[in-house]
Parts: C-alpha cells; sequence; structure tokens
C-alpha cells in the first residue's frame, strides 16, 4: 500500500476499531442506507409517473453504468488516502484543501438531512401502523424521538452490531421485492417483459431527467464503501470488491424490478397507472400477485427499511464529523472514541442531540413530517451528494495526472461518470420541485443550503491557512495506524 507524505498517526483514543468488516458486510452496510424498498415504494411510481414511463429499466441503466464508470477511478485512489471522509479526503487530494473542506461540509450536511428525512418518515409510518394495530393515535414525534435514541445506540456499539442489523434488514427487504419480481415473472412469463423499453426511443423519452434524478438517488451512497475503509479487515482489497458489488446488486435489482413492475400493468400503461395514486402502486402490484398478506409485510418492512437507512446514515454523519474532529477543522472533543467499541461516539451524540432538537422544534411548530420535514431535508441531501461524486470524479482524474498516470481507468473513465452524474445533478437542479415533491416555496428555496454549506468550508479553509497553518495541513490528511 502507498501512504503519502504526510501521512497523520492517531492517538488511540481518536482511533475507528480497524479488521471489522469484511466485504460482504461493508455491501449489505452500503445498500442498506440506500433503503432500496423505500426507493422502490416511494420513488420508483413516481420516476414511473413523471419521469419516461416504461423507460425507466434504461434510466436505472444509464445510472449504474455511469457510477461503475465512477468507480473504476474511485477504487484507483483508495490506496493513497485513508481517511473516514472519503470524498472529502479525496477531492483535497485533487483539487486542494479549500475545496476539500467545501466538500467535507457539504457532505456531513448532506448524510445527516438525509438522515433526518428518512428519520420524519419513520416516524409517520410508525405512528401510523400503531394507530392500525392499536387504535390509538400517538404523535410522531414520540416515534421520532425513540427512533433517534435508538440509532445512536446501535450507532455507538461496535460497528459489526450495526452490520448485522443492516445486514438483516436487507435481506428481507431483497426477498420480498425479489418475490414479487418472480410472481411477476410466474404469472405473466417471458413475452410480458418487453425489451423495447430498453430502447433508445423508450429511455430517451420525455422526462429522463427526472427519471435520472430518482435513479442516481438509489445509487448516490456508494461513498459507504470507502466512508468505512478504516474499520474494513482489508481495506483496500475490502473496498475495491464491495463498490463494485454494491453497484452491481443495486444496479441489476432496481432495473429488474423497474422492469418487473412496467410488465406487471404494460409498458404502455405503467405512467398512468403509477401517476393515478402512486404511494399505493407497489402496494397493489403486491396484493394482486403475492396475495393480501403481502401488503402487511410491507407496511412492516418500509419501517424496518427506513429505520435501516438512517441508521446507515446517521453512521456515514458521524463518521465525517469525525474524521473533521481528528483534522481539527472541528473541535478536537468530537474526535473521541468509545474506549471499547471504538465507534465515534462523541460525534454521534452531537448528531444524536440535533436530531432531538430538529423533531422538538417541527413538533412545537405543528410541521407534518411527510409533508414540511421530509420534502425539506431529501432535497438538500441528494443534490450534495450528486454533486461531491461529480467533484470526487474529476477529483480523482486531476490527482492521477499530476502524478503522470493518465489512462483509462484513472482519468478516462471517471471523467466519464463524472459528467453523466453532472447533467443528471444539473436536471435535478432545475427540476428541484420534482426531487422534494412539494410546491412549497420555503421548502424548494432551502437548496441553497448546498452552496452555503460549502461555501462556510472553503471560507473556513482560507481562515485556518492563514491563521493556523498546522491545521491547515490536517485538511483531508490520510491516516496511518499507530499511536
Amino acid at each position: 500500500m502507498t501512504i503519502p507524505e504526510g501521512a497523520r498517526r492517531d492517538r488511540a483514543d481518536e482511533r475507528l476499531q480497524g479488521g471489522q468488516l469484511g466485504t460482504s458486510s461493508v455491501v449489505f452496510m452500503v445498500l442498506a442506507a440506500s433503503a432500496p424498498l423505500a426507493v422502490v415504494v416511494a420513488l420508483m411510481p413516481i420516476a414511473f409517473a413523471y419521469g419516461n414511463g416504461a423507460g425507466l429499466p434504461g434510466a436505472y441503466f444509464i445510472a449504474v453504468l455511469a457510477m461503475i464508470l465512477f468507480a473504476v477511478g474511485y477504487v484507483r485512489i483508495i490506496p493513497f488516502v485513508k481517511n473516514a471522509g472519503a470524498f472529502y479526503a479525496y477531492i483535497a487530494a485533487g483539487f486542494g484543501k479549500e475545496i476539500g473542506l467545501a466538500a467535507a461540509f457539504m457532505s456531513a450536511t448532506a448524510y445527516f438531512a438525509l438522515c433526518g428525512s428518512t428519520l420524519a418518515a419513520l416516524a409517520f409510518f410508525c405512528a401510523d401502523l400503531f394507530k392500525t394495530m392499536t387504535g390509538m393515535d400517538t404523535h410522531w414525534a414520540v416515534w421520532g424521538i425513540l427512533n433517534t435514541l435508538l440509532i445512536f445506540f446501535v450507532s455507538t456499539r461496535k460497528i459489526t452490531s450495526a452490520a448485522i442489523v443492516l445486514t438483516l434488514v436487507l435481506l428481507t427487504e431483497i426477498v420480498i421485492i425479489v418475490a414479487l419480481d418472480i410472481a411477476v415473472w410466474m404469472r405473466l412469463g417471458p413475452p410480458a417483459f418487453d425489451l423495447s423499453d430498453f430502447s433508445i426511443p423508450s429511455v430517451f423519452a420525455p422526462g429522463l431527467g427526472i427519471a435520472l434524478i430518482y435513479a442516481f438517488n438509489g445509487l448516490a451512497g456508494i461513498e459507504g464503501t470507502a466512508i468505512y475503509q478504516e474499520e474494513a479487515k482489508d481495506r483496500t482489497r475490502t473496498t475495491k470488491r464491495a463498490t463494485f458489488i454494491a453497484l452491481l446488486l443495486a444496479g441489476v435489482f432496481y432495473i429488474m424490478t423497474a422492469w418487473s413492475l412496467a410488465s406487471a400493468v404494460g409498458s404502455g400503461r405503467v405512467a398512468e397507472i403509477a401517476g393515478a395514486d402512486p404511494g399505493h402502486f407497489v402496494f397493489a402490484q403486491a396484493n394482486d400477485y403475492l396475495g393480501a398478506w403481502s401488503g402487511t409485510m410491507f407496511s412492516v418492512l418500509v419501517i424496518t427499511s427506513a429505520f435501516a437507512a438512517s441508521l446507515g446514515l446517521f453512521n456515514n454523519a458521524s463518521r465525517y464529523v469525525f474524521a473533521l474532529a481528528r483534522d481539527r477543522v472541528l473541535p478536537a472533543t468530537l474526535a473521541k472514541t468509545h474506549p471499547i467499541n471504538h465507534s465515534p461516539r462523541n460525534a454521534a451524540v452531537l448528531l444524536g442531540s440535533i436530531l432531538l432538537i430538529v423533531i422538538a422544534l417541527s413538533a412545537a411548530s405543528s410541521l407534518d413530517p411527510l409533508l414540511n420535514v421530509s420534502p425539506a431535508l431529501i432535497g438538500i441531501g441528494s443534490i450534495s451528494l450528486m454533486l461531491l461524486i461529480v467533484l470526487t470524479s474529476f477529483a480523482i482524474a486531476v490527482f492521477f495526472a499530476r502524478k503522470g498516470e493518465i489512462s483509462i481507468a484513472k482519468t478516462a473513465a471517471p471523467v466519464a461518470g463524472g459528467l453523466v452524474v453532472g447533467i443528471a445533478s444539473w436536471m435535478a437542479i432545475t427540476n428541484y420541485s420534482a426531487l422534494t415533491g412539494v410546491d412549497s416555496p420555503v421548502v424548494n428555496s432551502l437548496i441553497w443550503v448546498v452552496p452555503a454549506t460549502a461555501l462556510i468550508g472553503f471560507c473556513l479553509a482560507v481562515y485556518l491557512r492563514a491563521a493556523k497553518p498546522e491545521t491547515y495541513k490536517n485538511i483531508g490528511a490520510s491516516r496511518v495506524e499507530g499511536a
């Protein structure tokens, strides 16, 4: 492994526990954080209705191909930069510490916003299911607080504890969705699966931009494979394998499920039917092809899926805060890890406390978790992650070009992937209300949080360069083992 000049050695109480996660654990944690069941139930129907209709499987294929091109370069830079703040460190290595710190603030905000968005939806569904089962009304904030405390507890245990929880939830999600795909195939047979859904006229139909927004939204969490590299058993090999396995599994899963859902109602009618009732579109197909029992199963699994996603996103956010504190950009106390589990405990305490405050203020303001809180946060997180992938793609190419290592894998592939994601990012920004799902001027104006957080990070780096040069040197530094 290549250790870059200027690499830092960490104190024992500021070090994550290495050698904990194998390839399968990292894959399951990353996929669980993307909440595949929630993507299928909540986002696919909207993509069918307002995107390119039956061409949605092809849109997912484009997204997966772009992310694989990105990953080809992504895994090449991992041996050179070891840091729990993955995109942050890679962008700093390519474009300099100022842009790197801007990216770090965007990343931490993105994962926290997505965690809060998912947690708000989780609280709503918990309250709804509780009422269905008992007839009793409970305020969504009660479930929000309980889930936040549970997420905090699991996140501060050994990372293997979170891996076990996320693996079990993910496997259950996959089984029920694959069962629906198989049921559609068994009843309708191969002739019902129209290959023209992947044709150029179908894929590049009006609405492709919106379809790509949702397609990338289900794949943007791939950074998680590098975020956990310091806790992996063999960080270079594990991260490389996990990145491609996660992308291929997610890609095949989303492509086949979108194709199955389109085939279930007919490619020519899927946009109309999904648009008539997007919230119940998948439930209706499950009830038709799997039976009435599947409705209850889906209701429960939406909750477990949202919890798993919240936990995974919380883990990502806490590791970003930990990485920034360890680099002394944030207060050093936030870099302290659990004395036994070596999890980023202090960072988790901060983020958990902020989540509780957000829930309390939202409840006091009578905000609806699904109509106000969740949409307000999901756009911030999604746009930020897509832009970070673009920045990382070009940063990787610049990093290797400076070393004189210009090749398809190290420069051309990540640039090509970055260009596609960049186009999708522009589409997401110009169709921001389609991403948030609401027409609220207040919610849709929150897109300005993205450049604001980046500007704060950039200005802070400029200040550190002048006032605290030693801290400035730490920005995005690679970490090596040893006290």
